[in-house]
């Protein structure tokens, strides 16, 4: 029996494949997938219950993982890049949806969302359903991108407003992973297009491993620090720092009545910020302009309570720093001390 469909290049049974292999390979919620919608009961306990979601990529990160042949660690990066954003309002994430195109649906999807399913446990969201789209003639059989939504839940009251932030606040900054998923385009034109490193090459500012195993390191989800600092009301305020680094993000917590000070000699800054300011030739205001530079999440608390949640945050290891404070706005509203 002739298949037309699959004569133009689209084989739906791939897409059958995909469904059965995410339903063995999630906990809960495998009755929604393969259906229409996702479904996701509200949880109870909610006074005024107000869904927050965000939906989002991972860039140009995407394409170090065709070359370096990794691609089960992508979809923890795309969970990630959208639950922190969830977290960042005081929401607790609830659920996950994925969608991935490609020129062909075969093994490297399997990979791709084993990446998924590990971010959503990271999270701890369900996996309600996704999306996986074969469109050849827009993408080569070996290409592919990744988006996500997510939503998540919380008290109408407990949303964490700008308003909340006042001066006097201090800031606690938490490591990231390194890049996360941020700046890759400028990543990849200093360390491939202007210096010719391969993903294999050894620096020797990168102690750790290769130039490949730091520039795919996943992104960090932060469920497991910052809803328990939510469920005692501890924070005032977050800032996710994604592209635009410290300058755009910070500002985003609070009003423009008010500043952030912040001292950059405060925390470690991972090894391949000093590499792609080396290689790049970037200045400091630069890499603080454009990248994370260790830190994930900044977080404006009371005075009163900044030790306990430095206490609660490095219980297990050294991950979180007093950064800074919240000042009056006189100039512009992030504050670097020791960057010119």
């Amino acid at each position: 029996m002739s298949n037309p469909y699959k004569d133009a290049g689209v084989n739906v049974e791939s897409g059958y494949k995909i469904s059965k292999f995410v339903k063995n390979n999630i906990s809960s919620n495998s009755d929604n997938i393969g259906n229409f919608g996702g479904m996701y009961e509200i949880p109870e306990g909610y006074k005024q219950p107000v869904l927050i979601s965000s939906n989002d990529g991972v860039g140009t990160k995407l394409l170090l993982t065709l070359e370096n042949n990794k691609l089960d660690t992508i979809g923890i990066d795309c969970v990630a890049m959208c639950v922190n954003d969830i977290l960042a309002q005081g929401a607790k994430p609830l659920y996950f949806l994925d969608y991935i195109s490609t020129g062909k649906v075969d093994g490297k999807v399997e990979q791709i969302l084993k990446g998924v399913i590990e971010g959503c446990h990271q999270a701890g969201a369900d996996l309600i359903g996704g999306e996986t789209a074969e469109m050849p003639d827009v993408y080569s059989e070996i290409s592919y991108d990744i988006a996500g939504f997510s939503v998540g839940i919380a008290e109408k009251s407990q949303v964490l407003q700008a308003s909340n932030v006042k001066t006097g606040d201090s800031l606690i900054g938490i490591a990231s992973s390194g890049l996360h998923s941020n700046g890759y385009s400028l990543v990849r034109k200093i360390f491939f297009k202007d210096n010719n490193f391969k993903m294999d090459s050894q620096l020797p500012e990168l102690t750790h491993g290769n130039l490949g195993d730091y520039l795919l390191e996943p992104t960090r989800i932060y469920s497991d620090e910052i809803l328990p600092l939510l469920e005692k009301n501890l924070v005032h305020g977050i800032s996710h720092i994604t592209g635009g680094g410290f300058f755009e993000n910070v500002p985003r917590m609070f009003t423009d009545k008010i500043a952030a000070q912040i001292d950059v000699q405060n925390w470690k800054m991972p090894e391949i910020f000093d590499a792609l300011q080396k290689y790049g030739n970037l200045s400091k205001a630069d890499m603080y302009h454009i990248f994370n530079m260790g830190l994930g999440l900044v977080l404006a608390v009371s005075p009163d309570v900044e030790q306990e949640v430095l206490s609660i945050l490095n219980g297990k290891t050294k991950q979180a720093y007093s950064i800074g404070k919240i000042i009056e706005r006189t100039d512009e509203p992030v504050e670097l001390l020791g960057v010119e």
